[in-house]
Protein backbone atom coordinates (compact mmCIF):
# COMPACT_ATOMS: atom_id res chain seq x y z
CA UNK A 1 0.00 0.00 0.00
CA UNK A 2 1.61 3.22 -1.13
CA UNK A 3 1.04 6.61 0.42
CA UNK A 4 -1.32 9.17 -1.05
CA UNK A 5 1.69 10.86 -2.57
CA UNK A 6 2.66 7.59 -4.32
CA UNK A 7 -0.85 7.23 -5.71
CA UNK A 8 -0.79 10.76 -7.06
CA UNK A 9 2.64 10.13 -8.56
CA UNK A 10 1.23 6.99 -10.24
CA UNK A 11 -1.63 9.03 -11.69
CA UNK A 12 0.75 11.66 -13.07
CA UNK A 13 2.96 8.96 -14.58
CA UNK A 14 -0.01 7.21 -16.20
CA UNK A 15 -1.20 10.51 -17.68
CA UNK A 16 2.29 11.15 -19.13
CA UNK A 17 2.34 7.64 -20.55
CA UNK A 18 -1.11 8.10 -22.15
CA UNK A 19 -0.10 11.42 -23.67
CA UNK A 20 2.85 9.77 -25.40
CA UNK A 21 0.49 7.55 -27.43
CA UNK A 22 2.59 5.05 -29.36
CA UNK A 23 5.85 6.56 -28.10
CA UNK A 24 8.45 9.11 -29.15
CA UNK A 25 9.61 7.28 -32.31
CA UNK A 26 6.10 7.03 -33.74
CA UNK A 27 5.38 10.67 -32.84
CA UNK A 28 8.54 11.64 -34.70
CA UNK A 29 7.41 9.62 -37.74
CA UNK A 30 4.01 11.36 -37.63
CA UNK A 31 5.75 14.75 -37.64
CA UNK A 32 8.05 13.66 -40.49
CA UNK A 33 4.96 13.01 -42.61
CA UNK A 34 3.85 16.61 -42.06
CA UNK A 35 1.13 15.56 -39.63
CA UNK A 36 0.38 16.58 -36.06
CA UNK A 37 -0.41 14.07 -33.31
CA UNK A 38 -3.98 13.56 -32.09
CA UNK A 39 -3.49 15.68 -28.97
CA UNK A 40 -1.64 18.43 -30.85
CA UNK A 41 -4.59 18.61 -33.21
CA UNK A 42 -7.09 18.88 -30.38
CA UNK A 43 -5.07 21.62 -28.68
CA UNK A 44 -4.99 23.64 -31.90
CA UNK A 45 -8.70 23.12 -32.58
CA UNK A 46 -10.01 24.05 -29.13
CA UNK A 47 -9.70 27.16 -26.98
CA UNK A 48 -6.54 27.13 -24.85
CA UNK A 49 -6.90 25.00 -21.72
CA UNK A 50 -10.50 24.01 -22.45
CA UNK A 51 -10.01 20.33 -23.32
CA UNK A 52 -11.42 17.78 -20.85
CA UNK A 53 -10.34 14.28 -21.82
CA UNK A 54 -12.40 11.14 -21.23
CA UNK A 55 -11.23 7.53 -21.09
CA UNK A 56 -7.52 8.23 -20.99
CA UNK A 57 -6.89 4.91 -19.24
CA UNK A 58 -8.91 2.68 -21.57
CA UNK A 59 -7.02 -0.24 -23.14
CA UNK A 60 -8.11 -2.93 -25.59
CA UNK A 61 -9.28 -6.34 -24.33
CA UNK A 62 -7.88 -8.61 -27.04
CA UNK A 63 -5.61 -11.47 -26.03
CA UNK A 64 -5.15 -13.23 -29.40
CA UNK A 65 -2.40 -12.56 -31.97
CA UNK A 66 -0.07 -11.40 -29.19
CA UNK A 67 -2.01 -8.19 -28.63
CA UNK A 68 -2.13 -8.84 -24.86
CA UNK A 69 1.58 -7.91 -24.83
CA UNK A 70 0.88 -4.55 -26.58
CA UNK A 71 -1.19 -2.30 -24.37
CA UNK A 72 -1.38 1.44 -24.92
CA UNK A 73 -3.37 3.78 -22.70
CA UNK A 74 -6.21 5.55 -24.62
CA UNK A 75 -6.15 2.69 -27.19
CA UNK A 76 -5.60 4.83 -30.28
CA UNK A 77 -8.23 7.54 -29.94
CA UNK A 78 -8.36 10.70 -27.83
CA UNK A 79 -11.86 11.78 -26.81
CA UNK A 80 -13.46 14.51 -24.74
CA UNK A 81 -14.96 17.97 -24.89
CA UNK A 82 -13.75 21.56 -24.96
CA UNK A 83 -14.79 24.90 -26.35
CA UNK A 84 -14.47 26.84 -29.61
CA UNK A 85 -14.91 30.58 -29.04
CA UNK A 86 -16.41 29.67 -25.67
CA UNK A 87 -18.99 27.25 -27.11
CA UNK A 88 -18.93 23.58 -26.06
CA UNK A 89 -17.99 20.96 -28.67
CA UNK A 90 -17.25 17.24 -28.38
CA UNK A 91 -14.27 15.84 -30.18
CA UNK A 92 -12.49 12.60 -30.99
CA UNK A 93 -9.06 12.39 -32.60
CA UNK A 94 -7.72 9.12 -33.94
CA UNK A 95 -4.10 8.50 -32.95
CA UNK A 96 -2.08 7.00 -35.79
CA UNK A 97 0.88 6.38 -33.44
CA UNK A 98 -1.11 3.60 -31.69
CA UNK A 99 -1.73 0.54 -33.89
CA UNK A 100 -1.92 2.88 -36.91
CA UNK A 101 -5.07 4.43 -35.45
CA UNK A 102 -6.92 1.18 -36.13
CA UNK A 103 -10.39 0.83 -34.63
CA UNK A 104 -10.98 -1.70 -31.85
CA UNK A 105 -14.12 -2.43 -29.84
CA UNK A 106 -13.01 -0.13 -26.99
CA UNK A 107 -11.86 2.56 -29.45
CA UNK A 108 -15.41 2.57 -30.90
CA UNK A 109 -16.98 2.66 -27.43
CA UNK A 110 -14.96 5.78 -26.61
CA UNK A 111 -16.23 7.55 -29.73
CA UNK A 112 -19.81 6.44 -29.04
CA UNK A 113 -19.58 7.81 -25.50
CA UNK A 114 -18.74 11.36 -26.65
CA UNK A 115 -21.38 11.22 -29.38
CA UNK A 116 -24.02 10.18 -26.83
CA UNK A 117 -22.95 12.99 -24.52
CA UNK A 118 -23.04 15.51 -27.37
CA UNK A 119 -26.62 14.52 -28.16
CA UNK A 120 -27.63 14.87 -24.51
CA UNK A 121 -26.21 18.37 -24.09
CA UNK A 122 -26.85 19.56 -27.66
CA UNK A 123 -23.30 20.28 -28.83
CA UNK A 124 -21.48 19.72 -32.16
CA UNK A 125 -19.32 16.64 -32.74
CA UNK A 126 -15.96 17.01 -34.50
CA UNK A 127 -14.13 13.90 -35.66
CA UNK A 128 -10.42 14.03 -36.58
CA UNK A 129 -9.76 10.95 -38.70
CA UNK A 130 -6.32 9.38 -39.15
CA UNK A 131 -6.72 5.63 -39.12
CA UNK A 132 -5.57 2.47 -40.85
CA UNK A 133 -9.11 1.05 -40.61
CA UNK A 134 -10.54 -1.83 -38.58
CA UNK A 135 -8.20 -3.62 -36.16
CA UNK A 136 -8.07 -6.94 -38.00
CA UNK A 137 -7.13 -8.91 -34.87
CA UNK A 138 -10.55 -8.09 -33.37
CA UNK A 139 -12.54 -9.38 -36.34
CA UNK A 140 -16.26 -8.79 -36.24
CA UNK A 141 -16.06 -6.78 -33.00
CA UNK A 142 -14.31 -3.93 -34.81
CA UNK A 143 -16.94 -4.07 -37.57
CA UNK A 144 -19.67 -3.89 -34.94
CA UNK A 145 -17.85 -0.89 -33.49
CA UNK A 146 -18.07 0.93 -36.83
CA UNK A 147 -21.79 0.17 -37.11
CA UNK A 148 -22.38 1.52 -33.58
CA UNK A 149 -20.74 4.78 -34.67
CA UNK A 150 -22.75 4.90 -37.92
CA UNK A 151 -26.00 4.52 -36.03
CA UNK A 152 -25.10 7.49 -33.83
CA UNK A 153 -24.13 9.56 -36.88
CA UNK A 154 -27.58 8.87 -38.28
CA UNK A 155 -29.41 9.71 -35.06
CA UNK A 156 -27.38 12.92 -34.61
CA UNK A 157 -28.00 14.04 -38.20
CA UNK A 158 -30.01 17.26 -38.15
CA UNK A 159 -29.83 17.39 -34.33
CA UNK A 160 -26.23 18.55 -33.74
CA UNK A 161 -23.71 19.65 -36.38
CA UNK A 162 -21.18 16.95 -37.26
CA UNK A 163 -17.85 17.84 -38.87
CA UNK A 164 -15.19 15.41 -40.09
CA UNK A 165 -11.55 16.18 -40.82
CA UNK A 166 -9.60 13.59 -42.82
CA UNK A 167 -5.99 14.08 -41.74
CA UNK A 168 -4.47 10.79 -42.88
CA UNK A 169 -5.77 7.46 -44.17
CA UNK A 170 -9.50 6.70 -44.11
CA UNK A 171 -10.44 3.53 -45.97
CA UNK A 172 -12.94 0.70 -46.11
CA UNK A 173 -15.81 0.85 -43.61
CA UNK A 174 -14.16 3.85 -41.92
CA UNK A 175 -15.21 6.19 -44.76
CA UNK A 176 -18.93 5.88 -44.01
CA UNK A 177 -18.89 7.71 -40.70
CA UNK A 178 -17.47 10.90 -42.27
CA UNK A 179 -19.83 10.44 -45.22
CA UNK A 180 -22.80 10.59 -42.81
CA UNK A 181 -21.63 13.88 -41.28
CA UNK A 182 -22.43 17.41 -42.44
CA UNK A 183 -19.01 18.61 -43.64
CA UNK A 184 -15.79 16.83 -44.63
CA UNK A 185 -12.41 18.58 -44.79
CA UNK A 186 -9.36 16.85 -46.28
CA UNK A 187 -5.67 17.78 -46.19
CA UNK A 188 -3.91 17.81 -49.55
CA UNK A 189 -1.28 15.07 -50.13
CA UNK A 190 -1.49 13.66 -46.56
CA UNK A 191 -5.05 12.28 -46.52
CA UNK A 192 -7.09 9.89 -48.63
CA UNK A 193 -10.52 8.23 -48.62
CA UNK A 194 -11.70 5.19 -50.56
CA UNK A 195 -13.79 2.07 -50.05
CA UNK A 196 -11.17 -0.20 -51.66
CA UNK A 197 -7.49 0.65 -52.11
CA UNK A 198 -5.31 0.59 -55.25
CA UNK A 199 -4.13 -3.01 -54.67
CA UNK A 200 -7.68 -4.40 -54.45
CA UNK A 201 -8.77 -2.27 -57.42
CA UNK A 202 -5.91 -3.73 -59.49
CA UNK A 203 -6.61 -7.34 -58.49
CA UNK A 204 -10.36 -7.08 -59.16
CA UNK A 205 -10.58 -4.77 -62.19
CA UNK A 206 -7.02 -4.63 -63.52
CA UNK A 207 -6.99 -0.84 -63.23
CA UNK A 208 -3.67 0.63 -62.12
CA UNK A 209 -4.12 3.84 -60.12
CA UNK A 210 -2.25 5.72 -57.41
CA UNK A 211 -3.58 6.32 -53.89
CA UNK A 212 -3.73 10.06 -54.61
CA UNK A 213 -5.69 9.69 -57.86
CA UNK A 214 -8.05 7.12 -56.37
CA UNK A 215 -8.91 8.88 -53.13
CA UNK A 216 -6.81 11.99 -52.53
CA UNK A 217 -8.09 15.33 -51.30
CA UNK A 218 -7.91 17.01 -54.70
CA UNK A 219 -9.96 14.27 -56.37
CA UNK A 220 -12.66 14.34 -53.66
CA UNK A 221 -12.77 18.14 -53.64
CA UNK A 222 -13.17 18.47 -57.41
CA UNK A 223 -14.52 15.22 -58.91
CA UNK A 224 -16.59 13.24 -56.40
CA UNK A 225 -17.76 16.09 -54.17
CA UNK A 226 -17.08 13.95 -51.08
CA UNK A 227 -14.86 16.66 -49.57
CA UNK A 228 -16.42 20.07 -48.90
CA UNK A 229 -13.05 21.73 -48.34
CA UNK A 230 -9.43 20.94 -49.18
CA UNK A 231 -6.64 22.38 -47.06
CA UNK A 232 -2.85 22.61 -47.24
CA UNK A 233 -2.10 21.05 -43.84
CA UNK A 234 -3.42 20.08 -40.40
CA UNK A 235 -3.15 23.62 -39.01
CA UNK A 236 -5.29 25.15 -41.78
CA UNK A 237 -7.89 22.38 -41.41
CA UNK A 238 -8.32 22.94 -37.69
CA UNK A 239 -8.57 26.72 -37.97
CA UNK A 240 -11.10 26.31 -40.79
CA UNK A 241 -13.26 24.07 -38.57
CA UNK A 242 -13.27 26.82 -35.93
CA UNK A 243 -14.48 29.28 -38.59
CA UNK A 244 -17.09 26.88 -39.95
CA UNK A 245 -18.55 26.26 -36.49
CA UNK A 246 -18.96 30.02 -35.96
CA UNK A 247 -21.76 30.16 -38.56
CA UNK A 248 -23.90 27.42 -37.05
CA UNK A 249 -25.87 26.88 -33.85
CA UNK A 250 -24.85 24.23 -31.34
CA UNK A 251 -27.99 22.19 -32.09
CA UNK A 252 -31.27 22.23 -34.01
CA UNK A 253 -33.22 23.95 -31.20
CA UNK A 254 -30.99 27.05 -31.23
CA UNK A 255 -30.47 29.88 -33.67
CA UNK A 256 -27.03 30.53 -35.18
CA UNK A 257 -24.93 33.00 -33.18
CA UNK A 258 -25.30 36.70 -34.03
CA UNK A 259 -22.09 38.70 -33.61
CA UNK A 260 -21.59 42.49 -33.41
CA UNK A 261 -21.11 44.01 -36.88
CA UNK A 262 -19.13 47.18 -37.63
CA UNK A 263 -19.90 47.05 -41.39
CA UNK A 264 -22.87 49.43 -42.01
CA UNK A 265 -25.98 47.47 -42.97
CA UNK A 266 -26.95 50.26 -45.42
CA UNK A 267 -23.56 50.41 -47.13
CA UNK A 268 -24.05 51.11 -50.86
CA UNK A 269 -21.89 49.57 -53.57
CA UNK A 270 -22.14 51.51 -56.83
CA UNK A 271 -20.09 48.81 -58.62
CA UNK A 272 -23.12 46.52 -58.36
CA UNK A 273 -25.06 48.84 -60.69
CA UNK A 274 -22.44 48.16 -63.37
CA UNK A 275 -21.64 44.46 -62.84
CA UNK A 276 -24.20 42.95 -65.23
CA UNK A 277 -22.80 43.16 -68.81
CA UNK A 278 -24.98 44.68 -71.54
CA UNK A 279 -24.46 41.51 -73.58
CA UNK A 280 -26.75 38.88 -71.99
CA UNK A 281 -24.35 36.10 -73.02
CA UNK A 282 -21.30 37.65 -71.39
CA UNK A 283 -20.23 36.16 -68.02
CA UNK A 284 -19.35 37.88 -64.75
CA UNK A 285 -18.19 36.36 -61.46
CA UNK A 286 -20.98 35.92 -58.91
CA UNK A 287 -18.34 35.80 -56.16
CA UNK A 288 -17.94 39.55 -56.64
CA UNK A 289 -21.62 40.07 -55.83
CA UNK A 290 -21.44 37.82 -52.76
CA UNK A 291 -18.38 39.59 -51.36
CA UNK A 292 -20.03 42.95 -51.99
CA UNK A 293 -23.20 42.21 -50.01
CA UNK A 294 -21.67 40.21 -47.11
CA UNK A 295 -20.47 41.69 -43.81
CA UNK A 296 -16.84 42.82 -44.20
CA UNK A 297 -16.85 41.18 -47.67
CA UNK A 298 -16.31 37.80 -45.96
CA UNK A 299 -17.58 34.57 -47.50
CA UNK A 300 -16.73 31.02 -46.39
CA UNK A 301 -17.23 28.87 -49.48
CA UNK A 302 -17.99 25.14 -49.38
CA UNK A 303 -17.37 22.76 -52.31
CA UNK A 304 -15.30 25.49 -54.01
CA UNK A 305 -13.79 23.14 -56.62
CA UNK A 306 -16.84 20.92 -57.21
CA UNK A 307 -19.79 21.85 -59.49
CA UNK A 308 -18.46 25.39 -59.86
CA UNK A 309 -21.57 26.44 -61.81
CA UNK A 310 -23.27 26.84 -58.44
CA UNK A 311 -21.77 28.49 -55.36
CA UNK A 312 -22.55 27.51 -51.76
CA UNK A 313 -21.21 28.84 -48.47
CA UNK A 314 -21.73 31.03 -45.43
CA UNK A 315 -21.74 34.78 -44.89
CA UNK A 316 -23.17 37.23 -42.36
CA UNK A 317 -25.62 40.06 -42.86
CA UNK A 318 -25.46 42.67 -40.10
CA UNK A 319 -24.03 39.96 -37.83
CA UNK A 320 -26.63 37.29 -38.74
CA UNK A 321 -25.28 34.09 -40.37
CA UNK A 322 -26.90 32.93 -43.60
CA UNK A 323 -26.27 30.23 -46.16
CA UNK A 324 -25.75 31.45 -49.72
CA UNK A 325 -26.69 29.52 -52.86
CA UNK A 326 -25.81 31.29 -56.11
CA UNK A 327 -25.60 30.38 -59.79
CA UNK A 328 -22.21 31.32 -61.25
CA UNK A 329 -22.43 32.62 -64.85
CA UNK A 330 -18.64 32.46 -65.22
CA UNK A 331 -18.69 28.64 -65.19
CA UNK A 332 -20.88 26.72 -67.67
CA UNK A 333 -23.01 29.91 -67.87
CA UNK A 334 -24.38 29.08 -64.40
CA UNK A 335 -26.48 26.21 -65.77
CA UNK A 336 -27.98 23.64 -63.39
CA UNK A 337 -26.71 20.10 -63.91
CA UNK A 338 -26.60 16.88 -61.87
CA UNK A 339 -23.61 17.84 -59.71
CA UNK A 340 -24.80 21.41 -59.06
CA UNK A 341 -28.27 20.18 -58.08
CA UNK A 342 -26.89 17.65 -55.59
CA UNK A 343 -24.39 20.09 -54.13
CA UNK A 344 -26.94 22.85 -53.58
CA UNK A 345 -29.71 20.52 -52.33
CA UNK A 346 -27.47 19.06 -49.65
CA UNK A 347 -26.42 22.56 -48.55
CA UNK A 348 -30.02 23.86 -48.42
CA UNK A 349 -31.06 20.91 -46.26
CA UNK A 350 -28.18 21.52 -43.85
CA UNK A 351 -29.17 25.17 -43.46
CA UNK A 352 -32.82 24.25 -42.94
CA UNK A 353 -31.94 21.61 -40.32
CA UNK A 354 -29.98 24.15 -38.28
CA UNK A 355 -32.16 27.26 -38.58
CA UNK A 356 -29.76 29.10 -40.90
CA UNK A 357 -31.56 31.48 -43.33
CA UNK A 358 -30.93 30.96 -47.04
CA UNK A 359 -30.02 33.73 -49.48
CA UNK A 360 -30.36 32.68 -53.13
CA UNK A 361 -28.76 34.71 -55.94
CA UNK A 362 -30.20 33.71 -59.30
CA UNK A 363 -28.73 33.89 -62.79
CA UNK A 364 -29.66 30.59 -64.40
CA UNK A 365 -30.28 29.88 -68.10
CA UNK A 366 -31.88 26.49 -67.35
CA UNK A 367 -30.93 22.85 -66.89
CA UNK A 368 -28.03 21.42 -68.91
CA UNK A 369 -29.42 19.58 -71.97
CA UNK A 370 -28.06 16.35 -73.47
CA UNK A 371 -28.16 12.57 -73.27
CA UNK A 372 -25.35 12.48 -70.66
CA UNK A 373 -27.48 14.44 -68.21
CA UNK A 374 -30.71 12.56 -69.01
CA UNK A 375 -29.02 9.15 -68.71
CA UNK A 376 -27.50 10.28 -65.41
CA UNK A 377 -30.95 11.15 -64.03
CA UNK A 378 -31.02 14.96 -64.16
CA UNK A 379 -34.78 14.71 -63.59
CA UNK A 380 -34.26 13.06 -60.19
CA UNK A 381 -31.23 15.12 -59.22
CA UNK A 382 -32.83 18.42 -60.23
CA UNK A 383 -35.85 17.39 -58.18
CA UNK A 384 -33.60 17.12 -55.10
CA UNK A 385 -32.90 20.86 -55.20
CA UNK A 386 -36.55 21.62 -55.88
CA UNK A 387 -37.54 19.39 -52.94
CA UNK A 388 -34.95 20.91 -50.61
CA UNK A 389 -36.12 24.47 -51.23
CA UNK A 390 -39.81 23.55 -51.00
CA UNK A 391 -39.28 21.64 -47.74
CA UNK A 392 -37.18 24.36 -46.08
CA UNK A 393 -38.98 26.45 -43.45
CA UNK A 394 -36.11 28.84 -42.59
CA UNK A 395 -36.22 32.43 -43.88
CA UNK A 396 -35.60 32.43 -47.65
CA UNK A 397 -34.61 35.58 -49.53
CA UNK A 398 -34.14 35.30 -53.29
CA UNK A 399 -32.64 37.89 -55.64
CA UNK A 400 -32.78 37.43 -59.40
CA UNK A 401 -29.89 39.30 -61.03
CA UNK A 402 -30.23 38.33 -64.67
CA UNK A 403 -31.52 35.14 -66.29
CA UNK A 404 -34.16 32.97 -64.64
CA UNK A 405 -35.46 30.66 -67.35
CA UNK A 406 -37.81 27.70 -67.46
CA UNK A 407 -37.95 25.00 -64.79
CA UNK A 408 -34.73 26.35 -63.30
CA UNK A 409 -36.65 29.54 -62.36
CA UNK A 410 -39.06 27.46 -60.28
CA UNK A 411 -36.27 25.43 -58.67
CA UNK A 412 -34.19 28.40 -57.48
CA UNK A 413 -36.26 29.34 -54.41
CA UNK A 414 -39.16 30.86 -56.34
CA UNK A 415 -42.15 32.50 -54.64
CA UNK A 416 -44.16 29.31 -55.26
CA UNK A 417 -41.61 27.27 -53.26
CA UNK A 418 -42.44 29.50 -50.29
CA UNK A 419 -39.77 32.13 -50.89
CA UNK A 420 -40.39 34.78 -48.22
CA UNK A 421 -38.85 37.72 -50.05
CA UNK A 422 -38.26 37.56 -53.79
CA UNK A 423 -36.46 40.58 -55.21
CA UNK A 424 -35.15 41.28 -58.71
CA UNK A 425 -32.62 43.62 -60.20
CA UNK A 426 -33.86 45.70 -63.19
CA UNK A 427 -31.63 43.49 -65.38
CA UNK A 428 -33.63 40.35 -64.48
CA UNK A 429 -35.08 38.26 -67.31
CA UNK A 430 -37.79 35.92 -65.98
CA UNK A 431 -39.25 33.79 -68.77
CA UNK A 432 -39.86 30.26 -70.01
CA UNK A 433 -36.82 30.53 -72.29
CA UNK A 434 -34.49 33.02 -73.98
CA UNK A 435 -35.65 35.14 -76.90
CA UNK A 436 -33.93 33.06 -79.62
CA UNK A 437 -35.50 29.76 -78.54
CA UNK A 438 -38.88 31.35 -77.89
CA UNK A 439 -39.08 32.87 -81.38
CA UNK A 440 -38.15 29.51 -82.95
CA UNK A 441 -41.07 27.90 -81.10
CA UNK A 442 -43.63 30.69 -81.44
CA UNK A 443 -42.86 31.83 -85.00
CA UNK A 444 -41.37 28.70 -86.55
CA UNK A 445 -44.09 28.29 -89.16
CA UNK A 446 -44.00 31.97 -90.20
CA UNK A 447 -40.18 31.89 -90.43
CA UNK A 448 -40.23 28.86 -92.75
CA UNK A 449 -42.65 30.63 -95.14
CA UNK A 450 -40.26 33.55 -95.77
CA UNK A 451 -38.12 32.64 -98.78
CA UNK A 452 -35.84 35.69 -98.89
CA UNK A 453 -32.99 35.18 -96.41
CA UNK A 454 -32.58 38.88 -95.61
CA UNK A 455 -36.29 39.26 -94.90
CA UNK A 456 -36.19 36.10 -92.79
CA UNK A 457 -33.28 37.41 -90.69
CA UNK A 458 -35.03 40.77 -90.21
CA UNK A 459 -38.29 39.05 -89.19
CA UNK A 460 -36.44 36.87 -86.63
CA UNK A 461 -34.52 39.88 -85.31
CA UNK A 462 -37.71 41.93 -84.90
CA UNK A 463 -39.54 39.09 -83.17
CA UNK A 464 -36.59 38.53 -80.81
CA UNK A 465 -36.61 42.23 -79.94
CA UNK A 466 -40.35 42.04 -79.30
CA UNK A 467 -40.00 39.02 -77.02
CA UNK A 468 -37.01 40.58 -75.23
CA UNK A 469 -38.93 43.79 -74.60
CA UNK A 470 -41.84 41.85 -73.15
CA UNK A 471 -40.03 39.26 -71.05
CA UNK A 472 -36.38 40.32 -70.57
CA UNK A 473 -37.33 42.39 -67.54
CA UNK A 474 -38.71 41.65 -64.07
CA UNK A 475 -41.95 43.58 -64.41
CA UNK A 476 -44.12 40.77 -65.82
CA UNK A 477 -43.30 38.65 -62.74
CA UNK A 478 -43.71 41.69 -60.47
CA UNK A 479 -47.13 42.36 -62.03
CA UNK A 480 -48.35 39.01 -60.69
CA UNK A 481 -46.68 39.44 -57.28
CA UNK A 482 -44.16 36.66 -57.96
CA UNK A 483 -41.47 39.30 -57.38
CA UNK A 484 -42.02 41.41 -54.25
CA UNK A 485 -39.94 44.36 -55.42
CA UNK A 486 -37.52 45.43 -58.12
CA UNK A 487 -34.45 46.85 -56.35
CA UNK A 488 -31.47 48.93 -57.32
CA UNK A 489 -28.41 46.63 -57.34
CA UNK A 490 -26.32 48.92 -55.11
CA UNK A 491 -29.03 48.62 -52.41
CA UNK A 492 -28.83 44.80 -52.33
CA UNK A 493 -26.89 44.55 -49.06
CA UNK A 494 -29.35 46.83 -47.26
CA UNK A 495 -32.38 44.91 -48.55
CA UNK A 496 -30.83 41.58 -47.52
CA UNK A 497 -29.90 42.81 -44.02
CA UNK A 498 -33.33 44.27 -43.40
CA UNK A 499 -35.15 41.31 -44.92
CA UNK A 500 -33.30 38.77 -42.77
CA UNK A 501 -33.89 40.87 -39.66
CA UNK A 502 -37.64 41.03 -40.30
CA UNK A 503 -37.80 37.29 -41.03
CA UNK A 504 -35.88 36.32 -37.88
CA UNK A 505 -39.14 35.47 -36.07
CA UNK A 506 -40.61 33.49 -39.00
CA UNK A 507 -42.59 30.37 -38.05
CA UNK A 508 -43.58 27.78 -40.64
CA UNK A 509 -44.37 24.14 -39.95
CA UNK A 510 -44.53 21.28 -42.44
CA UNK A 511 -47.30 18.64 -42.15
CA UNK A 512 -46.66 15.92 -39.51
CA UNK A 513 -44.93 12.87 -41.01
CA UNK A 514 -42.38 10.23 -40.11
CA UNK A 515 -40.01 11.68 -42.73
CA UNK A 516 -40.18 12.81 -46.33
CA UNK A 517 -39.13 10.67 -49.28
CA UNK A 518 -36.75 12.98 -51.14
CA UNK A 519 -35.90 11.65 -54.65
CA UNK A 520 -32.44 10.23 -53.91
Amino acid sequence: MGTNRDKIRELVEKRSQARLGGGEKRIEKQHDQGKLTARERINLLLDDGSFEEYDMFVTHRTKSFGLDKQQYLSDGVVTGHGTIDGRVVYVFAQDFTVFGGSLSETFAQKICKVMDQAMKVGAPVIGLNDSGGARIQEGVRSLAGYAEIFQRNIMASGVVPQISAILGPCAGGAVYSPALTDFILMTDQTSYMFVTGPKVVKSVTGEVITTEDLGGANMHASKSGVAHMMTENDEETLLLIRKLISYMPSNNLEDPPIIPCSDPHDRLDDLMNEIIPDDPNKPYDMHDVIHSVADNNEFLETHRSYAKNIITGFARFNGRPAGIVANNPSYLAGVLDIEASKKAARFVRFCDAFNIPIVTLVDVPGFLPGSGQEYGGIILHGAKLLFAYGEATVPKVTITLRKSYGGAHDVMSSKQLRGDLNYAWPTAEIAVMGAKGAVEVLEGRAIRKIEDSNEREKFIHDKEDEYTEKFANPYQAAKYGFIDDVIEPRNTRFRLCRGLEVLATKKEINPPKKHSNIPL
